[in-house]
């Protein structure tokens, strides 16, 4: 993931929402959303290069989702994949504060990465790029390639958009339109993380157009208080254009029910 816009505790009908833009190479193979054949109690896509996932919730409310930290000049060859700990955490039985506190010893052999969990009691945030694992209080936040809540142009606007929605009655089509922004910011509030300016300036938009290189889905994620979920995923073609769009409504700990929005 590269943009995660979430509203913790902050809504009378929500414990978590959650808009997020996936960014990546086009050539990288990926599944759709969908509920895993070997692991039907997990809703996501995968990575069928290396088999995790960038973003998934369990059937009782425990979801998990990574951003890479950009930070170029620090990459390590032949590292784990970070998409392997959103998976962990999916298939744990341990709460967010205690798989974070046991992951943060090994997480100097991943390369830089922000993960954001709730076992559906706390939401918590960790990067091995800043400091120790830390519980995420109730409010709207945002989490691009730094740490959480780093004023990024993306980042800013993407909260002040989402609490704007919230405001009033709002649905998951409306998170995905939210996500559905192409504007470069202007080159002075731009974050300069070691890429140059150019690519900084295709890196900057909220939904990422671009060739090679891009937004792949869009994905709202709604855990009502009265133990409802859903969970919609839009994906997106190398020039932009929407391949499909998808949704799937549960009860926590329910049966599952999906189709085409």
């Amino acid at each position: 993931m590269c943009l995660i816009l979430c509203a913790w505790q902050a809504h009378p009908d929500y414990a978590l929402i959650v808009a997020a833009n996936r960014d990546e190479y086009f050539h990288r193979p990926a599944a759709p959303a969908q509920f895993w054949s070997a692991q039907p109690e997990i809703l996501g896509g995968r990575d069928l290069e290396q088999g995790g996932t960038w973003l998934g919730l369990r059937t009782d409310g425990r979801f998990a989702a990574v951003t890479n930290f950009r930070r170029p000049g620090e990459l390590i060859a032949g590292a784990p994949s970070r998409g392997a700990l959103t998976s962990a955490f999916l298939q744990s039985q341990h709460d967010g504060g205690a798989f974070l506190h046991a992951l943060a010893p090994a997480a100097q052999h991943y390369n830089g990465f922000n993960l954001l969990v709730t076992d559906r009691h706390t939401l918590w945030h960790y990067s091995n790029r800043g400091g120790q694992p830390r519980q995420v209080p109730p409010g709207i936040h945002g989490l691009s390639n730094h740490l959480l809540n780093t004023a990024w142009p993306k980042v800013v606007a993407g909260k002040a958009r989402l609490q704007h929605l919230l405001a009033g009655a709002f649905s998951a089509a409306d998170l995905l339109a939210l996500l559905d922004n192409t504007e470069i910011p202007a080159d002075e509030a731009l974050p300069d993380t070691g890429v140059g300016l150019e690519r900084e300036r295709r890196l900057g938009a909220v939904r990422i157009v671009s060739a090679g290189y891009g937004t792949r889905c869009s994905t709202a994620v709604l855990i009502g208080h009265d133990g409802s979920a859903e969970f919609c995923e839009r994906s997106f073609a190398e020039d932009g254009s929407v391949l499909d769009t998808v949704g799937f409504r549960f009860a926590l700990n329910g049966a599952a029910a999906s189709g085409a929005l």
